[in-house]
């Protein structure tokens, strides 16, 4: 259900980024940079080259069992901006999203950001919905000298 604050941030929100646009024009769009978080499935089937045997032509063929796929999940969390994708991680199995984990991922995407854009320009950050790591992240950011952008949900 959408609170009367909610609605409230939304509008506020919604004004404030076309005013950046507005003064800063399309330099405002390529320094804007978000992330999120979301769970993947993935398998790590058997490639032809690894299932491949030497053998001499007269064996006979190996057997192959019908192999039962376990997809595991993992937690990919991606970072972009108006050029594509900057920085992807994945969260060891077994592992949380915790502010120990989160805060060496941001400072992976500083340097990364620092390695491909002029050191000068003021980044942009779209934060995305709070979580249990939004205190953490937002000192983070602030620290990396990130102006903190509402998301616009």
């Amino acid at each position: 259900m959408v609170t009367d604050e909610m609605k409230m941030q939304r509008k506020t929100t919604r004004a404030e980024l076309p005013k950046h646009y507005k003064e800063e024009g399309e330099e405002f769009i390529q320094r804007i940079i978000t992330g999120d978080e979301s769970w993947v499935h993935h398998n790590d089937p058997e490639s032809k080259r690894q299932s491949m045997e030497y053998r001499h032509k007269s064996s006979p063929s190996p057997r192959k069992f019908n192999v039962v796929v376990f997809a595991r999940k993992v937690v990919l969390s991606v970072f972009w901006d108006s050029e594509g994708i900057v920085l992807i991680e994945f969260l060891k199995q077994g592992n949380t999203i915790n502010s120990e984990w989160y805060i060496p991922t941001l400072r992976k995407l500083s340097v990364r950001l620092k390695r491909e854009s002029a050191p000068q320009s003021t980044q942009y950050c779209i934060t995305t919905t709070p979580g249990r790591t939004q205190v953490a992240r937002l000192k983070r950011l602030q620290k990396m000298n990130f102006v903190i952008l509402p998301h616009p949900s």
